[in-house]
């Protein structure tokens, strides 16, 4: 009994994959708060008031700064943080595309071509926001944004233009966050929120 419980155990995992750690607490910390920043910051964006304009700001720093430490970690942190081979690996998209219907784990590394493609636009799309918002201007509830004074009030005006269009992509780009991560785990069977959580992720290749 013990003999083939071993066999069925060793047989779940495939020749060359590992379980290593891949995102470390700088990745993980700052994932999760971005999460909760942006969809708190959108919820009050969408229902702005008086009563909680200034929350928005608020979300807006903790989101500026997540994202900003993210980056920085993404020039100076281990590899499966690097920003580079992100866009790097976006060569690989047609290659990985043709594996993307297979209903079996892909075991990638970290982000795989397409999800760091994702993570790419959602940073571009959140830096944008966080620096517009920096400067912008509320025409609705007379309120400047920290750094509007350093402007004129037309150039606040088209930074607060800017931080609303900004502002449409933002929600798309979660949702397809999140169906990617649906359709992994219940197509191809693979968790790529425990991970997140963890560090740890069952990878195929070298160290």
């Amino acid at each position: 009994m013990n003999t083939d419980n071993t066999a069925r155990t060793a047989d779940a995992t495939p020749a060359g994959v590992t379980r290593r750690r891949i995102w470390d607490p700088v990745v993980r910390v700052t994932h999760w708060v971005v999460v909760v920043s942006v969809l708190a910051g959108y919820f009050i964006g969408e229902n702005m008031s008086f009563s909680n304009i200034s929350w928005h700001f608020y979300l807006g720093y903790i989101t500026g700064g997540a994202v900003l430490l993210r980056l920085i970690w993404g020039l100076v942190g281990p590899k499966p943080a690097r920003i580079w081979p992100l866009v790097a690996q976006t060569t690989e998209l047609p290659r990985y595309s043709k594996t993307m219907l297979k209903r079996q784990p892909s075991y990638w590394p970290g982000h795989n071509p397409i999800g760091g493609l994702s993570a790419l636009a959602l940073w571009a799309v959140l830096a944008g926001m966080v620096v517009t918002g920096l400067f912008s201007e509320s025409d609705d509830f007379f309120e400047i944004a920290p750094l509007g004074h350093l402007i004129s009030a037309d150039a606040r005006l088209t930074m607060n233009g800017l931080h609303d269009t900004l502002h449409v992509f933002v929600l798309p780009l979660v949702l397809l966050h999140v169906l990617a991560i649906l359709f992994y785990a219940l197509w191809k069977r693979e968790n790529l929120l425990r991970p997140m959580i963890t560090g740890w992720k069952q990878v195929r290749g070298p160290d």
